[in-house]
């Protein structure tokens, strides 16, 4: 499996997440039932010393491999899920639920084990009991494989789910088969040594599940050491580590390991997170993502689904609000490539985008009240700025007093402005050109005929306005009077 080159920190731009209505992924693993008993606690039972739940709703969603799954579905992916379930009622739940998804495909081998059954009793949003009901699975070991085999053909992955309840006891044959295809393998072990898993191309154990196999650690510099020297022996293009309110931890073989902070600042429910970060980081790389990149969308993925009850799914377009939200909050100067992408998408939703452009060195009021005026005039605002060099070439050796990064960082403070993007000609007419916004604005007395690029903005539609600024306040001006001072 070849992983792509990537930038080496943490505050990567995302261009786009991929088109996971063109994916097939095989899920293979423990697939479970899940039942949460939803109820109200209003006293003690006089019989022991335990809350008394009032049941009021009772809700069935499928668990371990067949979330990882429904997780692959709900982005869009077609999900070809292979698991062993009981031949009882809570087996004919679990399939009539995974049945109802359109892009999950479900070959079931039915046995004479009891379907995993995991019974979860709530009030207020709080677990108070789980009850589980499961027996180790044997005997299916010939009839997994064969069926496996004919799986695999046409997908573009393959996820291993290993709850370890003897789902996967010959994954180490199924690897092979996997590996002998040239099929990208990853597994999310639950097993107490990691020598099942050799061959994957990735795994994405528990910060638990990673010191029982490599064992303690006294600082981060011990854990990082002990990562890279697991991820190297198992020879793995890349080891996830996921860590909870630590966040998560990559290693990888083309890049120094970066750890993601944790996104939620509210936690709800961590129950089936670790499902939706396989099955998330497993997209992104069967898309063709860097590995940093789909750990990234992995972790931003994690804090959406810990603020749901339950198992849960991330929708794609919850995930593009989240990237986009966490963008703004990076304060990232775009590039023109970055950029042009974020307008056509949001073109395509039928926003309008606002455009101007100055040097914006100092920031005043004037600048404040004419930025919130023109993003009053459409749905997005591109505040596009001089670089550092441009402005000597205008102001003079003395400009900017700021630097372009710092420019960028007090224009993203105002809530009005939306991208920040910088050009080093003495115009911005080819960034205009590229971008063709809806509308173009410049504050001042300028007529619509003499704001550059106004042309080629009216000539596909547009709309060129000057806005008012005002009075009394200048860059230069405020720059002389603290020169004095």
């Amino acid at each position: 499996m070849v992983i792509p080159s990537v930038v080496k920190r943490q505050e990567r731009k995302i261009k786009m997440i991929p088109k996971f209505s063109k994916l097939k992924i095989l899920v293979v693993g423990d697939s479970m039932l899940d039942e949460y008993l939803f109820g109200e606690v209003s006293r003690l039972s006089p019989e022991a010393p335990v809350p008394v739940v009032k049941v009021g709703r009772r809700d069935y969603r499928p668990g371990g491999a067949a979330n990882v799954a429904l997780n692959l579905a709900t982005l869009g992916v077609e999900a070809t899920l292979l698991s062993v379930i009981g031949k009882d009622e809570n087996g004919k739940i679990l399939t009539k639920l995974l049945k109802k998804q359109k892009n999950i495909i479900f070959n079931s081998l039915e046995m004479n084990f009891p379907t995993i059954h995991k019974q979860r009793v709530l009030s207020k949003n709080h677990q108070l009991i789980r009850l589980d009901q499961e027996q180790l699975i044997y005997g299916h070991e010939s009839r997994l494989l064969k069926s496996y085999k004919d799986c695999l053909k046409g997908n573009n992955l393959v996820i291993f789910s290993d709850y370890n309840k003897g789902t996967l006891n010959i994954i180490e044959e199924m690897i092979i088969e996997a590996k002998n295809k040239k099929i990208p393998i990853v597994v999310d072990p639950k097993k107490p040594t990691f020598d099942n898993y050799k061959g994957a191309s990735l795994i994405t154990p528990n910060e638990n599940e990673f010191m029982n196999v490599v064992g303690g650690w006294e600082d981060e510099e011990g854990f990082i050491k002990k990562g890279k020297e697991l991820r190297k022996s198992m020879q793995l293009d890349g080891l996830l580590v996921t860590r909870g309110e630590k966040g998560m931890t990559l290693f990888s073989s083309s890049v120094k390991p970066t750890t993601f902070n944790a996104e939620a600042r509210e936690v709800y429910d961590v129950t089936g997170a670790g499902d939706t970060v396989i099955a998330m980081f497993s997209a992104c790389i069967a898309g063709n993502l860097s590995i940093d990149k789909a750990a990234y969308i992995a972790n931003i993925s994690a804090g959406l689904v810990v603020k749901k009850i339950g198992v849960a799914s991330i929708f794609p377009q919850e995930l593009e609000e989240a990237i986009a939200k966490k963008k703004s909050i990076e304060r990232e100067i775009y590039s023109r490539e970055g950029l042009l992408e974020l307008v056509n998408e949001s073109k395509k939703k039928g926003e309008r985008i606002v455009m101007t452009n100055g040097c914006f060195d100092i920031l005043h009021p004037g600048h404040i009240s004419y930025l919130a005026e023109a993003k009053s005039k459409g749905d997005k605002l591109i505040v596009a700025i001089n670089d550092d060099e441009s402005i000597k070439k205008i102001k003079g050796k003395d400009r900017p007093i700021m630097t372009l990064k710092d420019r960028a960082k007090m224009l993203y403070a105002l809530s009005c402005v939306d991208w920040v993007i910088s050009f080093s000609e003495q115009t911005p007419k080819d960034l205009i050109s590229e971008i063709i916004p809806n509308v173009l604005v410049k504050g001042g007395d300028y007529k619509d005929t003499e704001i550059i690029g106004g042309d080629i903005v009216l000539k596909n539609g547009g709309s060129v306005m000057s806005l008012s600024f005002i009075e009394g306040f200048s860059s230069s001006e405020i720059i002389k009077k603290a020169i004095k001072e």
